[in-house]
């Protein structure tokens, strides 16, 4: 996983949950379709891959770090074309809660007003992180 060198965007929520639920819940690639809509709305185990279905950009593959005690979920999106995105994501404990911290970059030949998209539609994803695991 390495940096595209691209214009980012720290985008985060905060969720009156533990860092350790939160992780344990989004960690969990069975979950991701239930909040990460960008993602896709379905992942599958295939070949030992993680391959996410029905995501907006088509078939993808994505690749995530091991599980650890840092909170970190970094992830790489190999698309259709065979390029691959790699995507920081963060939960930090804060207090009795915990933020969730997206880095998105703007790839090459992606648009400003594509950017604010995909900025919007991460935003949307970490609220129904929020929703999900914060308690009712």
């Amino acid at each position: 996983m390495k940096s595209t060198g691209t214009a980012s965007r720290h985008l985060s929520v905060r969720i009156d949950r533990t860092a350790e639920d939160v992780y344990a819940f989004a960690s969990d690639p069975m979950n991701m379709p239930a909040w990460a809509h960008g993602l896709g709305r379905s992942i599958k185990k295939i070949d030992g891959q993680w391959v996410a279905e029905s995501s907006p950009m088509g078939r993808v593959v994505v690749t995530f770090v091991p599980r650890n005690e840092l909170g970190v979920l970094d992830h790489d999106v190999t698309l259709p074309s065979g390029e691959t995105v790699y995507n920081p994501l963060r939960v930090i404990s804060d207090g009795t809660g915990c933020e969730v911290v997206f880095t998105l970059r703007q790839q090459p030949g992606t648009s400003d007003a594509d950017f604010e998209r995909d900025a919007g539609m991460v935003a949307a994803d970490l609220d129904r992180l929020r929703q999900l695991t914060e308690p009712a």
